[in-house]
């Protein structure tokens, strides 16, 4: 892999390697502050294509999924809607020895939590996700979600955290109530529905998107979701890296 911006030495094609999980954490840390900062982690075909056949993982390569397990390894909690969930067979992330002097420097916990943005709760209490969880499964949902699925989730070990006043939750509240629990971190991973709530109320700081040099074709998704915003947002590039003609990007917002 090597960088194409900023421009360094590594720019060079001599300079291309594989960078270790280290350098890659490095590379992806989070800004130094207060408040939380939400990250987005999404990968799209040259076509638009946010997935095929319904996921991510034929358009990704070795790379992508290393960048994807670093982004995990820094993160206090990765956000995930309730259908990703199901479609991606989402399992409990792990303790990873590469990130454990970091998180513990951090005051991070041994591994993110998963919170799964859902109203109706339509989730399968018995997976290894709330079954075997390193770090409680946060189920994040409105004031009115149904009284029933609520209780299930706990009863599983979930936590529930309300972030709305309706079935469903808020976006701008999701941030809010994870920073309240010391969760600052955030690394949402879709799908394209929430990410595109996630965009519509403002509340993305940041895009890491991998560029699959692939072509798909269909009507798969987009990586976001949901009603056009009246004005688009602007954000900056802030590095980009290459490697195998896959563009590993991350945009900020200005």
């Amino acid at each position: 892999m090597r960088r194409l911006f900023p421009v360094t030495d590594q720019t060079d094609e001599t300079a291309v390697r594989e960078w270790g999980l280290g350098e890659l954490a490095d590379a992806y840390a989070y800004p130094s502050g207060e408040g939380p900062w939400l990250r987005a982690n999404m990968v799209s075909t040259l076509d638009g294509a946010a997935q095929h056949d319904g996921r991510s993982q034929p358009i990704s390569s070795a790379t992508d999924m290393r960048i994807f397990g670093t982004l995990r390894g820094i993160a206090d909690a990765v956000v995930v809607g309730a259908e990703t969930v199901r479609q991606e067979g989402y399992r409990p992330p792990r303790a990873r020895e590469a990130f454990a002097e970091r998180r513990a420097a951090a005051g991070q916990a041994v591994a993110p939590a998963i919170a799964i943005v859902t109203a109706s709760l339509d989730l399968d209490f018995t997976l290894p996700l709330f079954a075997e969880p390193l770090v409680p499964t946060l189920v994040v949902t409105g004031a009115a979600a149904p009284a029933d699925r609520v209780a299930a989730a706990q009863k599983a070990g979930a936590v529930v955290v309300t972030a709305g006043e309706g079935a469903g939750a808020e976006p701008q509240r999701v941030v809010r109530a994870l920073a309240e629990r010391g969760l600052t971190r955030l690394l949402t991973e879709g799908g394209p529905r929430l990410l595109g709530q996630f965009v519509a109320a403002g509340v993305l700081d940041e895009l890491c998107l991998t560029v699959s040099p692939m072509v798909a074709a269909g009507g798969a998704q987009r990586i976001a979701g949901g009603p056009s915003m009246a004005v688009p947002e602007r954000f900056e590039l802030a590095s980009l890296l290459e490697e195998a003609g896959f563009l590993f990007t991350r945009y900020r917002r200005t």
